[in-house]
């Protein structure tokens, strides 16, 4: 009887714990252009990364299954030195639900050509946000925090500020290894300045941007699409706000690619040509990049 009760209450802790974690992760590793790869090495390795950022606790918060961050880590191996060391490139994507609908809205979607690391099979990954343990935890964790606070910066105003100075933790500890991607003048387009901007005043009205389009735009298009498509539209002036020195910089640039084929679905909705025409200016004006993808608004708005 009591090895009966100590066994369901194991389920109940086990169960309890899988409801505690914040992301639900799905991991591919592939290595096509590296020959005489040790399969079985990367099929763990998967399951190791994956098992990481699934089990690992990156709050103090509780979610329940279904409140889980949706995302995904594509990594490519791109070279190997026969033992432990890998060379690789990371796809890390993540996304949020939009209420009352089975649609889910991107919120990162990032190409890490710095993700190198060393592995050996049987290896178990430690975490901490205090002391450099290996890359590969260090590159998971950081990811992990930023995916945290971004998906928090959609539900409240500049709410993902905790984890992004979690995130920095991870970065000022992991710049001792030597390793890529960790410093500033390792490149324009990487952590440290993923990071930087994260937390940078500057940057401050596209996290606002970020809430606004989100909660109070996305998350009503199911009840009145019309009202939140127009109030999107809005926001849009915001943006305007923003030093146009920066918008080259890796937050605006990586967030508004992101956001560019949704934004001409959303403006799409809107009734009155005119206003579709001055949603086209204000993302041609910042957002020059995407151009070519706001035109089907220029000519829907002539129609």
């Amino acid at each position: 009887m009591r090895k009966l009760c100590a066994l369901v209450l194991l389920c109940i802790l086990c169960a309890a714990a899988l409801q505690a974690q914040e992301l639900n992760t799905r991991v591919q590793l592939m290595a096509p252009t590296v020959p005489n790869i040790n399969k079985r090495n990367l099929e763990i390795l998967q399951n190791t990364i994956r098992e990481f950022l699934n089990n690992n606790k990156w709050s103090n918060e509780t979610y329940t299954p279904p409140e889980r961050i949706e995302c995904n880590f594509v990594i490519t191996i791109t070279a190997w030195d026969g033992s432990s060391a890998y060379k690789a490139e990371a796809q890390i994507q993540s996304s949020r639900p939009v209420y009352n609908t089975a649609y889910n809205s991107t919120l990162l979607n990032i190409s890490d050509k710095d993700f190198d690391f060393n592995f050996n099979e049987g290896q178990s990954l430690d975490f901490s946000d205090q002391n450099f343990i290996s890359n590969l935890s260090s590159l998971l964790s950081f990811y992990a925090y930023t995916i945290i606070g971004l998906d928090k910066d959609s539900f409240s105003k500049l709410g993902g500020t905790h984890f992004y100075n979690k995130a920095q933790n991870i970065l000022n500890v992991a710049q001792v290894s030597g390793n890529k991607g960790w410093k500033a003048f390792d490149g324009l387009r990487n952590r440290y300045w993923l990071n930087e901007n994260l937390q940078n005043k500057s940057f401050e009205e596209l996290r606002q941007f970020i809430y606004d389009y989100h909660y109070t735009g996305l998350d009503q298009m199911q009840e009145d699409p019309a009202k939140a498509a127009k109030k999107i539209a809005a926001l849009l002036s915001g943006l305007k706000l923003m030093d146009k020195q920066k918008l080259g910089s890796i937050f605006p640039n990586m967030y508004l690619a992101t956001k560019a084929d949704e934004l001409v679905n959303v403006i799409a909705v809107l009734p009155d040509p005119q206003d579709v025409i001055k949603a086209y200016n204000l993302l041609a004006e910042v957002d020059p990049a995407n151009i070519n993808k706001y035109e089907a608004l220029r000519t829907k708005g002539k129609r």
